[in-house]
């Protein structure tokens, strides 16, 4: 009898190793444990250098300088701890604290807003020029890498009321003639204007930032009869956002830590900075460019009074965190607006 074409004998059929149970076993509890421990470590170990670099030059000194700011210390003796007597007097009897807050704000919104919007011109004004583009970008770069004691002091040369060429062209052209950093009314303006002579390293970034722009978007909506204007706004700015938001927001750290143009500044002005041994207070013209870090300095290594300049560097910190927060948060919702 013929074997029908699908029936295979029992015998001949291929079987199937099936797995052992010891074989389907999952690994041992030990042995995952030891193998996730071995991952958590080398994790940590690429994270080394971060850890330590934050935990030494950010955080001990953070923690550090809000404890100094509950003791009495005077880098000398041991610290006493006195409670709240530290803020007290940094925000109630210090005289200079409220006057060096409102110019370090005025320099805040003033100086960053100018300087981004300043930088964003030059940025775009270079990448219209079709011949030596090289050139100019090294001349609008050049100023930023003077070094800014010698900056501040061509800067006061050239603005001096009695002698400064400025103030000469301006009396020839019949137009009024500032005191600039002797006058409390042009004191900040002059500042302002040194930070904007200085603007080479926004002008490269914002130059990078605007020749990565598609050019097939501008095309595109020059096609659809947008103008320079439309395209700026609804092309160029919303490519450029996280650049002028980087800029914005380290310009607003740097410009809370604002110190060594302003102090040279009014020694010169004042006539004092060539006397090395005369003291020198902060702030002149009459307070006009007194800032936070001057404050500082002035606590901490003109009256010995550590405890009072801690309390003045943690309001520092928070006030450059909140305005950091502040951005980003606004930086979000314009990104889910869109």
């Amino acid at each position: 009898m013929a074997l029908s074409s699908t029936s295979v004998p029992a015998a001949l059929e291929p079987t199937l190793e099936r797995p052992t149970p010891a074989a389907s076993k999952r690994p041992a509890p030990a042995a995952l444990k030891h193998k996730r421990r071995r991952r958590n470590l080398r994790t940590l170990a690429f994270l080394a250098p971060w850890l330590l670099g934050f935990g030494f030059f950010f955080a001990y000194p953070l923690l550090s300088t809000l404890y100094f700011s509950f003791m009495k210390y005077d880098g000398f003796a041991a610290p006493t701890f006195t409670g709240l007597k530290n803020w007290a007097y940094v925000l109630d009897k210090y005289p200079f604290f409220w006057r060096g807050l409102g110019n370090t704000l005025w320099l805040v919104l003033v100086m960053v807003t100018l300087r981004a919007i300043f930088g964003l011109g030059i940025g775009l004004l270079v990448t219209k020029i079709k011949t030596g583009l090289g050139f100019f970008r090294t001349v609008f770069y050049l100023p930023f890498l003077a070094p800014p004691v010698a900056a501040t002091m061509a800067f006061a040369f050239l603005l001096n009321p009695g002698t400064g060429p400025v103030n000469h062209l301006l009396g020839t052209i019949g137009l009024p003639q500032p005191g600039w950093f002797t006058d409390p009314e042009w004191s900040k303006p002059a500042l302002t204007m040194l930070a904007l002579w200085g603007i080479g390293d926004l002008m490269v970034i914002f130059t990078a930032a605007l020749l990565d722009v598609s050019k097939e978007q501008y095309e595109a909506a020059e096609l659809d009869g947008a103008g320079p204007w439309q395209r700026f706004r609804y092309v160029t700015l919303p490519n450029i956002t996280p650049i002028v938001l980087f800029a914005v927001v380290t310009g607003v750290i740097q410009t809370m830590q604002y110190y060594t143009q302003a102090i040279v500044a009014g020694k010169v002005a004042s006539g004092k900075a060539g006397n090395s041994g005369e003291p020198f207070v902060p702030g002149y013209p009459h307070g006009s460019t007194w800032t936070l870090p001057q404050m500082v300095y002035n606590l901490g290594f003109q009256r010995f009074d550590i405890g009072s300049a801690c309390v003045v560097a943690v309001i520092l910190f928070a006030i450059s965190m909140a305005f950091t927060a502040l951005l980003l948060r606004r930086k979000s919702g314009f990104l889910q607006e869109d």
